[in-house]
């Protein structure tokens, strides 16, 4: 049963975003879309803002308040996200009980996979930084700090989907003056993740590689983690599935070194080099004096054989 009925283009530019949206071996890049519940607190809409202004360009905003409940029924949620073509989304709402409340989700096949909701502890936003920003459009380098990480499968997903949303267009290289924003992930003893946002700054350090210091620009947001709701094995495995034409065979014999360079490895069966042809070099016949010898060898060899003969008789 599908979310959305499927209707036939009738224009060309909606043949060409019909197209666009359909499976590809190479997906195109990851959108994410903001949406805000039916009561949203001013910690969450600045946070929702920031965060919106870190993940550009691939971001898409809804303005008008939407009462949803993606933990009860995520419907609607997946249809918003299938009419906009987005993959990941972040959902704010306040209330009694879930004060300034976030969720971050992401899709497959239209249909949720995983969900995390975040309680706001803490918020200090970008403009309270009185420091230089970063340009735009700059792809950040993510750093996850912190053992626990890896204790459950909750935070290991949550881990892999902060990493699915921050996400960007592959690159094939960088250069070192490109690399411009850092995000940290910290997770504490109490399982409060501070999440921070820095600038990379080079200093001259007197050698051919720089001086790393880093210069905080926010935004600066502590959370809590409240509930989840993570695929099974079998979907979270179906989902990682490499496509068929990416899939690198190994190839038997060849190996790949770290520049990138092939080096391949020939077994050859053992040789008689007395058998080989060289009449035909130049370079390797035989001299008069060498044929001479040669001959005179061979007489002489049968010669020895004649009197053995002779003596055996």
């Amino acid at each position: 049963m599908s979310l959305l009925r499927i209707r036939k283009p009738k224009t060309r530019r909606g043949k060409k975003i019909l197209l666009d949206r359909e499976p590809k071996t190479i997906e195109n890049c990851k959108n994410a879309i903001f949406v805000e519940g039916r009561k949203c607190s001013a910690n969450v809409r600045g946070a929702m803002k920031d965060i919106f202004t870190i993940k550009k360009p691939g971001v898409k905003n809804m303005k008008h308040n939407n009462d949803y409940t993606p933990f009860d029924d995520a419907t609607p949620l997946e249809q918003l996200t299938m009419k906009n073509d987005c993959t990941h989304f972040f959902f704010g709402s306040h209330s009694k009980k879930r004060p300034d409340n976030l969720i971050i989700g992401r899709l497959y096949e239209h249909e949720v996979l995983d969900m995390v909701e975040l309680a706001i502890k803490s918020f200090k936003p970008l403009h309270e930084f009185k420091v230089e920003k970063i340009s735009t459009h700059v792809k950040p380098c993510l750093i996850f700090n912190g053992y626990k990480w890896k204790l459950t499968e909750e935070l290991r997903r949550l881990r892999n989907l902060l990493l699915d949303v921050f996400h960007k267009e592959p690159v094939d290289a960088i250069r070192l003056q490109g690399l411009e924003h850092v995000i940290s992930f910290t997770i504490d003893d109490d399982f409060t993740i501070f999440m921070r946002s820095y600038k990379i700054l080079l200093r001259k350090s007197g050698q051919k590689t720089p001086r790393i210091e880093l210069s905080e620009i926010g935004p600066s947001i502590n959370f809590g983690i409240r509930r989840t709701k993570i695929a099974t094995k079998e979907l979270y495995k179906q989902a990682l599935r490499t496509p068929a034409p990416l899939r690198v065979t190994k190839k038997k014999n060849v190996t790949r070194d770290e520049l990138g360079n092939y080096h391949g490895r020939v077994h050859v069966g053992k040789q008689d080099v007395t058998k080989l042809q060289t009449r035909k070099m130049k370079g390797l016949k035989k001299t008069p004096e060498e044929k001479k010898a040669e001959r005179k060898a061979k007489k002489q060899a049968m010669r020895e054989t004649r009197v053995e003969f002779n003596k055996n008789e």
